[in-house]
């Protein structure tokens, strides 16, 4: 495995949100002296963070799998996730509601979601549903350790016994179609299909191998840590202070002192020079490059994933409404071609609604409820849209169609704090507007998604959802331990952290 070359004891992070943190984390305890530099206030990155009138609004991601992963990221200076963090689990992971009205709540426990299955489609679809849960089950112990948790120098690298064990699970297959060898209900499928979203591809072009993300979202378990999402990158930067690692926010870098094939210092805003033996940086992928001053060779050009609007709604409170819930339009296959092919809004929108005050009622004022509601829709290279003038809106409909889908005396007294489209998220930095960053097309997917390291460049470093392994919480916190890999080369099964008793 590549590593960087020469001295490697002092390392400058660019970037606090989770691929920065779990960087640094990883990189303090393996003994590296690590300074992470953030341009916002606070840690957290794409998850951030918005106060208004008493509701402490979380802006990115909403939905929490797979916290071994940050279990890992903890332990990696002898911390325990448990000692800072109070994780909930959600029960059930989501409320699926279809245009007929008809219901279905999603449950991570096996014997449960057999039980909603039966009363939603039937016993043969309940049997399937089983054969798909061991299908996942596969699918997720080949995938992790051989290629979603690994550093790949070329596409030559994956020819190993793992991808032809993927290659039997058909993971270079269409993930609808491997679902529907176990689910006939078409609506029942979208359960398991509708996180290729987050991939930025429609199901039944996306590679089964991302089926994956199912298996995270539905069954490993869907989480909420007590005091919203910040909680998270509050406790990774608290437990990365605690070993040493220093952090300098309101710190914007404006410059890399090159010296050949390796950068020697980093300058910010105010004129600070810090001097490094290497750099990770976090940032954008074009933002990346032109701190570099690098010029990419890949011979096509990255391709953004479809972006989203999302309204952050406070409402009178509603018990009734789940933590999660899937407001499934009748068109499927149209909707997903609306964003992606011909860059329009989606004349059919299913949307995801949140209400993170079921886990934590101290995120709203007494009485109120949190709302967080997202429509997909084209990124700014893919749709021409003026979301200034088209926004407020597309905004007002989007909030009447949730209503309806949720039915009469829903949302009551319910007034959007805040709007925010993809022109907000190009504001940001992000890639055509879009939160989701590059798309797992399969030109951007595995040894073909663009490296964590640079030709040409011997101590540079590269983490967060534009490089490998991709989009989400669980491999963005994986693509910090794969920068600290290139710095450091893999730790051996089994070696403890150099700060254990530190954190």
């Amino acid at each position: 495995m590549r590593t960087v070359t020469g001295p490697s004891d002092q390392v400058v992070v660019v970037g606090a949100g989770l691929a920065g943190l779990s960087t640094a984390l990883h990189l303090a305890g393996r003994g590296r002296t690590v300074t992470v530099l953030e341009r916002a206030e606070v840690p957290g990155g794409r998850m951030g963070r918005l106060d208004i009138d008493g509701y402490r609004i979380d802006t990115g991601p909403t939905v929490l799998t797979m916290p071994e992963l940050l279990d890992d990221v903890f332990a990696a200076v002898g911390a325990r996730a448990a000692d800072r963090l109070d994780l909930r689990p959600v029960a059930p992971a989501y409320r699926a509601t279809y245009a007929d009205g008809r219901t279905l709540e999603v449950h991570s426990d096996a014997a449960a979601m057999v039980r909603a299955v039966t009363a939603f489609a039937g016993a043969e679809q309940a049997a399937g549903y089983l054969r798909l849960r061991e299908w996942l089950n596969r699918l997720y112990r080949t995938e992790f350790d051989d290629f979603i948790a690994t550093n790949f120098e070329s596409p030559l690298s994956m020819l190993t016994p793992a991808l032809a064990r993927l290659a039997a699970l058909g993971g270079f297959g269409r993930w609808d179609r491997r679902v529907a060898r176990h689910i006939s209900d078409p609506d029942l499928r979208r359960v398991f299909t509708f996180q290729a979203l987050y991939a930025g591809v429609a199901p039944d072009r996306a590679l089964a191998a991302y089926a994956v993300i199912a298996h995270m979202d539905t069954m490993a378990g869907v989480y909420f840590p007590r005091g919203g999402m910040r909680a998270v990158p509050d406790a990774l930067a608290a437990a990365a202070v605690a070993a040493g690692v220093r952090f300098r926010y309101g710190a914007t870098v404006t410059r890399l002192e090159r010296e050949g094939a390796r950068v020697q210092a980093v300058h910010t805003a105010d004129g600070t020079r810090l001097a490094c033996d290497a750099v990770v940086l976090t940032t954008e992928r074009h933002r990346t490059h032109q701190l570099l001053g690098h010029r990419p060779r890949r011979p096509l050009r990255v391709r953004a994933a479809p972006s989203a609007l999302v309204l952050h709604v406070a409402c009178a409170a509603q018990p009734e409404l789940p933590h999660h819930s899937l407001l499934f339009g009748k068109a499927w296959s149209a909707a997903f071609a609306d964003i992606i092919d011909t860059g329009q809004v989606m004349a059919d929108p299913s949307l995801l609604l949140t209400r993170p005050t079921a886990a934590d009622p101290e995120l709203a004022p007494p009485g109120r409820d949190l709302l967080y509601l997202l429509a997909p829709v084209p990124n700014l290279e893919r749709g021409r849209i003026d979301w200034a003038e088209f926004g407020p809106a597309y905004a007002a409909e989007i909030l009447d169609l949730a209503r309806q889908r949720l039915g009469p005396g829903s949302l009551r007294d319910a007034r959007i704090l805040r709007t925010v489209t993809p022109a907000d998220w190009a504001s940001q930095d992000m890639l055509a507007g879009s939160p989701f960053a590059l798309a797992h097309t399969f030109a951007q997917t595995g040894p073909f998604r663009p490296a964590n390291m640079i030709r040409g460049l011997d101590n540079v470093v590269l983490a967060g959802g534009s490089t490998v392994p991709g989009v989400g919480i669980p491999p963005v916190l994986v693509s910090g331990r794969l920068a600290a890999d290139r710095i450091t080369g893999r730790l051996r099964a089994g070696t403890a952290p150099a700060l254990i008793g530190r954190a």
